[in-house]
């Protein structure tokens, strides 16, 4: 992993030689872990920290490894794209914006590179993004959630099908607080596959 990690670093750094755009790679455990967690990209704090799920994405990332009876430490998380994607608004002020084509197209083949040295034995994506990423334009997180599916995954002349548990993004619920008891429904579920995956 570390020298995945170095040569992402050396590749994104020259991408934005004019700005500072911190790179927040995955973390945790990167050899076969139960869960390889997906997100979509760093926010605020975890651009500044470094570190992927850290401030209010920590907090909801708390209450997932709570359910699932897990530590950070056993699980890998990473997100689709690395940098903080932003936009300023017309009073100056920076903030978090959906990555775009461009941002998504430049990051998955990392995150394909990524998932085959990790090695998850199931990879649960939140939300819409990083779904896709997986599963194509065409895949909806309302009609994939909370269902095991398998995904196969490629990069370059590698290849190796893994299982894969799509959730809602954490930050759709805070939105619309009717899905909370199907997020936690379909935590609930992972939680079955991953004790008793019969």
């Amino acid at each position: 992993m570390q020298a995945f990690n170095a040569k992402m670093c050396r590749f994104f750094q020259t991408l934005w030689p004019a700005e500072e755009k911190p790179i927040v790679l995955g973390e945790g455990q990167s050899d076969h872990p139960p869960v390889m967690l997906i997100g979509e990209a760093p926010g605020e704090q975890e651009s500044l920290q470094g570190r992927p799920f850290v401030g209010k994405a920590g907090k909801n990332l708390d209450g997932f490894l709570e359910v699932l009876s897990l530590n950070r430490e056993d699980i890998y998380i990473t997100n689709v794209v690395k940098i903080r994607p932003t936009k300023v608004s017309e009073k100056g002020r920076v903030s978090n914006r959906p990555p775009n084509r461009e941002e998504l197209a430049l990051f998955t083949p990392y995150l394909m590179e990524e998932i085959l040295l990790v090695q998850p034995q199931m990879i649960v994506t939140l939300g819409n993004v990083a779904l896709r990423s997986l599963c194509g334009t065409k895949a909806v997180i309302g009609d994939m959630h909370g269902q095991k599916a398998l995904v196969t995954v490629r990069h370059e002349k590698q290849e190796a099908t893994f299982a894969l548990f799509p959730l809602y993004h954490p930050a759709s619920i805070i939105y619309n607080r009717a899905l909370q008891e199907v997020y936690q429904a379909d935590l609930q579920s992972l939680r079955a596959l991953l004790y008793d995956p019969r």
